[in-house]
């Protein structure tokens, strides 16, 4: 496994509407284990494939509950609304108050190809949605009502 350069704003991958995968091969299964291995490296709760460079539809997320990997994720549901502030590893010491649901199910695959389904509340439909958005080349940033700057002590 490897830590990869995260990706900053104002690289053009971060903008990029991120193609699905076709096929799920040894590539693509060492690419989710760098990718969890940047995230845990960063502190971060998840990780979308453009974040390291990588224009194509993963994400990895672990809000605490353990490491769910997801190709090709699809929001199929949603419900509620809740404004609360977020951050990103690629906007680092910037931070602000997005509108998301608060209850999302989410489709796609895992490593073995097999479909996962995930039903999700709280911080992690939070993380499903903004990571599924880099996907979409949007960053919370232009989603955010408010933006606050990190204070240097």
């Amino acid at each position: 496994m490897a830590v990869l350069n995260i990706r900053k704003a104002g690289d053009m991958v971060l903008k990029k509407k991120a193609e699905p995968v076709v096929r799920i091969d040894r590539k693509i299964k060492q690419l989710l284990d760098d990718m969890s291995q940047t995230m845990y490296h960063a502190d971060g709760v998840g990780l979308a494939a453009p974040q390291v460079g990588v224009s194509q539809r993963i994400i990895v997320i672990d809000v605490g509950e353990g490491l769910i990997e997801l190709i090709n994720p699809v929001i199929t549901a949603s419900e509620g609304s809740l404004i609360s502030m977020e951050g990103c590893l690629s906007v680092p010491g910037i931070y602000g108050d997005v509108e998301r649901c608060t209850t999302v199910t989410v489709e796609g695959f895992d490593r073995h190809r097999k479909k996962v389904r995930i039903s999700a509340t709280d911080l992690l439909a939070k993380a499903l949605q903004h990571e599924i958005d880099h996907l979409e080349g949007i960053l919370f940033i232009e989603l955010a009502k408010t933006i606050h700057k990190e204070q240097k002590s």
